[in-house]
């Protein structure tokens, strides 16, 4: 797999649904939900099932073989 690209947030932390739009790893927030609900969604290697996880600089989050790292 790549290395995850390096997507900059404002803030010391993000919801996990937020950052996926952010960082374009899916479309929008309803695709957000179902995708982490169904379990398609890890972060730090480990499948989260919680949209709003707080995200920390450092977190790198996985779909579908793509990943995005949460940067400042």
């Amino acid at each position: 797999m790549p290395a995850p690209e390096d997507v900059p947030i404002r803030d010391e932390s993000i919801r996990l649904g937020q950052f996926l739009k952010l960082a374009n790893l899916i479309e929008s927030g309803a695709e957000a939900k179902g995708v982490i609900a169904d379990g398609l969604v890890s972060v730090n290697g480990e499948v989260e099932v919680r949209r709003g996880r707080q995200l920390r600089e450092g977190d790198v989050v996985e779909i579908g073989g793509m990943s995005a790292r949460v940067a400042h």
